[in-house]
C-alpha cells in the first residue's frame, strides 16, 4: 500500500472528504506510525552506531531516531565486547549514588527520551556500540515504506483509530477498528518474534550468543 493508496482508504472508509480532514491526514498516519513502532520491535528496524564515553561522565546521548534500545557495550583497545545489562533507572541512581564511583561501565538505563545513564560512571574514555531500534521515515514523505507494503492492515487500522478519534465517530466503528488493529498487531508481533534473534545480555537477562 503506497501513501496515495492508504489517503484513500481513509477517506473511503471515513466518508469524509472535508478540506479540514483531509489536510490532518499526514498527522493521522504519522501518530499511527508511532502508535505501531512503539508497540512492536522489528529486526528490520534496528541498526548499529559507534560513538565514545566519555571520562567522568555517566550520560551518553541517546541517537536522533532512537525508539529503544536492543544492546549497549563497551569495546576495549583489543576489541573485546563487553555488554553492558540494562537495569532499571532507580537501580542505578541507588547503587552508584555518587557520582565520583568510577569504573568501566557494566549497567545502563534511560535516562530520559535523549539519554542513557550508565553504572558506574567511566573513569576513561571507551569507545561504545549501541544497537537500537529505529524510527524509519514516514511514508507520508516517502510514498512507500515497509509498514506499507507488509503491515498494511495494521497501518491502515492505525490510521482509521486516529482518524475516528479526530472525528469523534460512532463507538461501534472505533470498537471495531480497534479490535482488527490488534488482531493486525498481533500477526505483526509474531513476525518480529519468530525473526528477532537475541544477543547475549538483551533485557538484562543472560540468553544464547547469536552464531
Amino acid at each position: 500500500m503506497t501513501y496515495a493508496e492508504l489517503v484513500a482508504a481513509i477517506k473511503s472508509y471515513t466518508e469524509n472528504e472535508e478540506t479540514d480532514f483531509v489536510a490532518e491526514i499526514p498527522n493521522f498516519v504519522r501518530q499511527a506510525e508511532d502508535r505501531i513502532q512503539h508497540m512492536v520491535q522489528l529486526p528490520m528496524f534496528r541498526k548499529a552506531q559507534q560513538g565514545v564515553l566519555t571520562a567522568n561522565n555517566r550520560y551518553l546521548a541517546t541517537p536522533d531516531d532512537f525508539i529503544s534500545s536492543f544492546s549497549i557495550a563497551v569495546v576495549n583497545s583489543d576489541g573485546e565486547y563487553s555488554y553492558l545489562l540494562n537495569k532499571d533507572v532507580n537501580f542505578i541512581r541507588e547503587a552508584f549514588s555518587k557520582v565520583s564511583t568510577e569504573g568501566q561501565p557494566r549497567f545502563y538505563a534511560l535516562w530520559d527520551e535523549d539519554h542513557f545513564i550508565l553504572g558506574p560512571t567511566p573513569n576513561t574514555a571507551l569507545q561504545v556500540d549501541l544497537h537500537y531500534y529505529y524510527k524509519p521515515a514516514s511514508i507520508v514523505t516517502e510514498g512507500s515504506t515497509w509498514l506499507g507494503d507488509e503491515a498494511e492492515s495494521a497501518l491502515l487500522y492505525a490510521c482509521l483509530l486516529e482518524a475516528y478519534t479526530y472525528m469523534k465517530g460512532e463507538p461501534d466503528l472505533m470498537t471495531l477498528y480497534d479490535t482488527r488493529y490488534k488482531e493486525a498487531l498481533i500477526k505483526l508481533k509474531e513476525l518480529g518474534d519468530g525473526k528477532n534473534r537475541q544477543d547475549a545480555y538483551r533485557s538484562g537477562q543472560v540468553r544464547m550468543a547469536v552464531t
